[in-house]
This record gives structure tokens, C-alpha cells and sequence, in this order.
């Protein structure tokens, strides 16, 4: 079994920044794309970012120039900076990764959730 586990998130003004982090630990071989999700009051959960093993990343048009995602392969643990921070970036920020526990089946990979963390950005 994989857990993945968030910190970081809490109350912050518009303007500001947050960094959130997220450490993957259990019965791991490599953890593959790392994701950020978000998910508002009354809304869908919407993809945020994303990291491929080899740093390549995407982000959410709403995002894009402002939060950065990042990972630390040795850590199994990716990151979001988050600067300019505005009231619709409130939500619960969920991670997100694929992971291959099989040692024999490279291609053999689960998909796993953080439990959230919370995001308020408010004045």
C-alpha cells in the first residue's frame, strides 16, 4: 500500500504565497506523473498541474505564470508553489500519483490520493 500526504496549506491574503508538499511513502518501486488537483465548494475536481519522473510539467490555464510544480525524486515527494494567490484559488488541494509497487511489472501502476489540504485565500 502507497500513502500520500500533503502539508502546507492553510490561510493566506490575496497576493501572497503558499507551498504545499506531498511525500509518497509505502510499498514503492518509482513513482511516476505526480499531479495537483484542486477541488472548490460546489465544484468539480479540477487538475491544477502536473509532473512527468522527468520534470516535464503542464499547468491549468487559470495557473499557468503563477504556480510552479516541482518534485524531488529521491523524496518521492512533488511540490506546488503558489504565488499570487487570488480568492478563486480557494479549495481543498488533493495529490495525485501513479505508482509501481510490482518490481517484476514496470508497467503495472496504481493510482493513488492524497486526503487534501485546505486552501483559503481570503482578506
Amino acid at each position: 500500500q502507497v500513502q500520500l500526504v500533503e502539508v502546507g496549506g492553510g490561510l493566506v491574503q490575496p497576493g501572497g504565497s503558499l507551498r504545499l508538499s506531498c511525500a509518497a511513502s509505502g510499498s514503492i518501486v518509482s513513482v511516476r506523473a505526480m499531479r495537483w488537483y484542486r477541488q472548490a465548494p460546489g465544484e468539480e475536481r479540477e487538475l491544477v498541474a502536473a509532473i512527468t519522473s522527468g520534470g516535464s510539467a503542464n499547468y491549468a490555464d487559470s495557473v499557468k505564470g503563477r504556480f510552479t510544480i516541482s518534485r524531488d525524486n529521491t523524496e518521492n515527494t512533488v511540490y506546488l508553489q503558489m504565488n499570487s494567490l487570488k480568492p478563486e484559488d480557494t479549495a481543498v488541494y488533493y495529490c495525485n500519483a501513479d505508482v509501481q509497487s510490482d518490481p517484476l511489472s514496470y508497467y503495472k501502476l496504481r493510482n493513488y490520493w492524497g486526503q487534501g489540504t485546505q486552501v483559503t485565500v481570503s482578506s
